[in-house]
């Protein structure tokens, strides 16, 4: 099955030069990420008991030659909660990008609304890519939930007017 993407924008962003250039570097990372071999990785790293670290690892290197750096440092150092990093950053002209990579915690743990969460606070970003499995099984007898659907749907009410925080757009990558 190949990688979902759904994109989540505010209105009076869609049409800018700034989106644009942020959905580029999403359509190339969702188009390495359909390659069938990339795609035979991420089933493999998306079994039960394995962690988010093991995703990454399909698409590090792809990630980096985007621009991506990993577990940028010193992104919110002006909060009490400065031990805070990234899975990856990108700057793109004055905004940056958050990369984030869930699994097992994604809607369990809340780390998809923590990912959306961070990105907000963050003065050196605006955009989220945000991955998490398209269905997802904690143990090999359990029965398997739809993941992507189920951040989708808690994520969507963040991009109505009134509702918007300071993420401009967010990626949803559904491997």
């Amino acid at each position: 099955m190949a990688v979902q993407l759904k994109i989540l924008v505010q209105n009076k962003y869609e049409a800018t030069e700034e989106f644009r250039t942020v959905n580029e570097v999403a359509q190339r990372l969702h188009q390495h990420l359909c390659e069938p071999q990339v795609l035979t990785l991420l089933a493999e790293a998306n079994q039960p008991g394995s962690s988010s670290s093991a995703v990454q690892n399909v698409f590090l290197e792809e990630a980096q030659e985007l621009g991506f750096l990993s577990e940028k440092k010193g992104l919110f150092g002006k909060y009490a909660t400065s031990g805070l990093r990234p899975d990856y950053y990108l700057k793109i002209g004055k905004v940056g990008v958050l990369l984030e990579v869930e699994r097992g915690k994604t809607i369990m743990n809340n780390m998809d609304l923590l990912d959306l969460w961070k990105c907000h606070i963050c003065a050196e970003a605006n955009y989220l890519f945000l991955m998490v499995p398209l269905q997802l099984k904690h143990n090999k007898d359990a029965k398997p939930y739809n993941t992507f659907n189920m951040v989708v749907n808690r994520m969507s009410p963040f991009f109505e007017q009134e509702n918007h925080t300071n993420v401009r757009a967010l990626f949803i990558f559904g491997y």
